[in-house]
């Protein structure tokens, strides 16, 4: 008998809500993105991220039910994010689902919106899959354990996916997130935000061996991250630029940083994987969109015989239906959550 559970998310500045069935089939995906206000601030505003959730939750949950074709009845749990994030929305998102939970006699599940960026991974979209049913693209099959890298704007990490509710961090960021790091290079140079779309695309306009950014190690920490210095680095290649009054040539300097970002990610995933001795690395997270790091990951996974999974690039930014595939196995693994549940902004993965 199969499982359908409705995933909502509002840890940042997006609405959502999906329906997912099994952990897997998406039956339908839900985002109101808040990008055309926050775009007016630089950044998102968490006050008015919040008034945004609170406008727009209960109609992309209405949708989403009504886009699937189903009631209430049809719906076995609610899962929703309630940490990391600002929690201002996580607060509008658990309010939400407690009530709902409550006034519809449905099972309630906490999920770690890193860990429902994992998750993704195991997505896929129910209108693929009739068209070709006999078809199946191999990297729908990723099953534990396997190395996955989590690269957003708040998280850069390299976790060990033991099962599908066990993770142990094998590394993580010493100061600025990769995502972070985009977003601030991408406002250096005047590309405004989101920084990592606008800071992908004019990359590919750029000669990546144009400057020498660094590429930053921690010490003796082999898998950790550390990408304040390359930020600083290119502000100072800008300012110097500009005390010589040179003409900056910022394709360049966005394909340059671009690769010294991206090539410590993949590297210090890459070996993590082999040395423990895992078959099989997978992305996830926002940054997980940027098609350089897609591409760089894929050849260097199977340039040591290692099989590469990402998401679809839809279930890279934050989205519904990743909270629900994560609410799955929360589910079936007999996880519940009571009408206590509170917003953890600091939750870290693997935390229950």
């Amino acid at each position: 008998m199969s499982t359908n559970i409705l995933g909502i998310e509002t840890s940042c500045d997006e609405t959502a809500a999906a329906i997912v069935r099994d952990g897997k089939e998406v039956i339908k995906n839900i985002i109101y993105t808040q990008i055309p206000t926050h775009t007016l601030y630089g950044g998102v505003v968490p006050e008015i991220a919040s008034r945004e959730h609170v406008l727009k939750i209960n109609q992309v949950i209405k949708k989403a039910l009504s886009d699937a074709d189903m009631t209430w009845d049809d719906i076995d749990a609610i899962a929703v994010t309630y940490g990391p994030g600002l929690v201002g929305p996580l607060l509008i998102g658990v309010s939400t689902a407690k009530a709902l939970a409550y006034a519809k006699g449905i099972p309630l599940v906490g999920v770690n919106h890193i860990e429902g960026h994992i998750c993704a991974n195991y997505l896929v979209d129910k209108k693929k899959d009739r068209k070709n049913p006999s078809s199946q693209d191999p990297q729908d099959d990723v099953k534990p354990p396997y190395m996955c890298l989590v690269a957003s704007g708040g998280h850069s990490h390299i976790v060990r996916v033991d099962d599908y509710t066990k993770y142990t961090i094998i590394g993580r960021t010493h100061d600025d997130a990769a995502g972070e790091a985009f977003d601030k290079v991408a406002r250096a140079i005047g590309l405004g935000y989101p920084g990592g779309p606008k800071v992908d695309k004019l990359a590919r306009e750029g000669n990546a061996e144009a400057i020498e950014f660094p590429r930053a190690s921690v010490g003796d920490s082999p898998y950790d991250f550390s990408f304040s210095g390359i930020k600083s680095a290119v502000l100072n290649y800008l300012n110097g630029a500009e005390m010589k009054g040179v003409l900056v040539n910022k394709a360049d300097v966005a394909a340059s940083f671009q690769q010294a970002v991206i090539d410590v990610l993949a590297d210090h995933t890459i070996k993590a994987a082999l040395d423990y001795n895992m078959k099989t690395v997978a992305l996830a997270g926002g940054v997980a969109a940027n098609s350089l790091l897609r591409e760089t990951m894929k050849e260097r996974a199977e340039a040591q015989g290692l099989s590469f999974h990402c998401p679809e690039l839809i279930y890279c930014t934050d989205n519904g239906a990743m909270i629900a595939a994560a609410g799955y196995h929360e589910f079936m693994d007999g996880r519940r959550a009571d009408l206590y549940l509170n917003a953890v902004p600091n939750l870290k993965i693997g935390e229950r």
